[in-house]
């Protein structure tokens, strides 16, 4: 699609798809609200606390997804780029969040407005109590007025839970809060055919879907100080617009004009339908701790009709996980099929393999008629026919 006619003939409908958005989640990322070796960039922080300050009059409720924790660290730690051990990773984010969120409670104080901190890994995310208590938090917070600022826990993540970048934890974050709108703001004001510093490199402002994105040559990734690039944030978009949400890629400094309606940035359409979300969490914000292979049998029950996996089959296990981690279930073949969380330890399958759940029942006891999976916590990661 030319830009003539990405502004034309969609520009208006657009606009008015973002000023009519009621819950708004704007994720900003560690370049713009740190400098290297010189800690916060508070007037860029006060910049995105007036624009979110101006949406929230106007009715929107607002979460801010914030980069810049182990950023914020660096100074303070006579630190001068982001450390490659994980213990120093997140010593610097114990000393980075606690400056991160005053800033933006000054930030906010400015407008009479509370904000409130949320750290989250992977792991409370998929763990149904963790995740209800995570979502009824930010609604309560929604309610009484107050900002949420999620960040990743960094002072705990280790690469097992970790979500790998803020802009998909602002994606699954997107779709906990059910919103009408993500922002990805960062140091570049739109997504480009190539890096914009390259001759040539053409401007995208309207994204309707994956053949938008074939000519798009994405180049190196990343800051000296965060661990996202253009990928991560065209892979955000295409998590959240798959399942039903808008999102504009732009600018921090165009965060008012974004937030306002203005034709700035590159504007993604959705191209799906919204689904549950703790299941979308389950597939993209997990990694199997272990696998379990599936007969023929299970593999139909599980991707076409939607049951539970029973134990009667599952014919493989592999890896050392306990009851209420995710597991990938695989087919003979060894090819991924869904993930779920498992309601077993791994040592304790061996034995119930190829075994129905009443034959369990009358030989050790009624806690072992339940199933391997159940379904409302499976989310099936093939198509049908596949």
């Amino acid at each position: 699609m030319s830009e003539a006619d990405a502004r034309g003939g969609h520009g208006s409908d657009l606009r008015k798809l973002i000023g009519d958005a009621r819950t708004i989640v704007v994720k900003i990322g560690s370049s713009s609200v740190t400098a290297r070796g010189a800690g916060l960039r508070e007037p860029n922080i006060q910049a995105l606390a007036d624009a979110v300050a101006d949406r929230m009059r106007s009715g929107a409720r607002c979460l801010i997804v914030s980069s810049g924790a182990i950023a914020a660290g660096l100074a303070p730690l006579g630190l001068t780029s982001r450390p490659r051990d994980l213990a120093t990773q997140q010593a610097a984010a114990s000393v980075g969040q606690s400056l991160l969120v005053q800033a933006y409670a000054r930030a906010f104080a400015v407008h009479g407005l509370e904000v409130g901190q949320l750290l989250l890994t992977s792991d409370d995310m998929i763990r149904r109590t963790h995740y209800r208590n995570a979502e009824r938090t930010i609604h309560r917070l929604f309610d009484l007025g107050v900002v949420p600022i999620v960040n990743e826990n960094d002072t705990v993540v280790t690469d097992e839970i970790r979500f790998g970048d803020n802009d998909r934890l602002a994606a699954l974050v997107a779709h906990l809060v059910r919103a009408d709108l993500l922002v990805l703001l960062s140091d570049v004001d739109a997504l480009y055919t190539a890096p914009p510093s390259r001759p040539g490199a053409r401007r995208i402002d309207y994204v309707a879907g994956e053949d938008d994105l074939a000519s798009v040559d994405l180049g190196g990734v990343g800051t000296t100080v965060g661990t996202g690039g253009m990928i991560t944030k065209i892979e955000a978009a295409r998590l959240a617009t798959s399942a039903g949400i808008p999102v504009v890629l732009a600018a921090a400094s165009a965060v008012h004009e974004v937030l306002a309606g203005k034709d700035v940035g590159t504007f993604f359409a959705p191209t799906g339908r919204r689904i549950a979300s703790r299941l979308l969490w389950l597939a993209h914000a997990t990694t199997g701790r272990g696998r379990l292979t599936l007969d023929a049998g299970a593999v139909a029950a599980v991707v076409d009709r939607r049951l539970s996996l029973l134990p009667a089959g599952v014919i493989g296990v592999e890896g050392d996980f306990t009851a209420g981690d995710p597991v990938d279930l695989v087919d003979e073949r060894g090819r991924r099929v869904a993930r779920g969380l498992v309601n077993y330890d791994a040592s304790d399958l061996p034995a119930l393999m190829g075994r129905s759940t009443r034959e369990l029942a009358a030989e050790l006891g009624p806690e072992y008629e339940r199933e391997v999976v159940h379904r409302d916590d499976l989310v099936v990661l093939v198509r049908r026919g596949r």
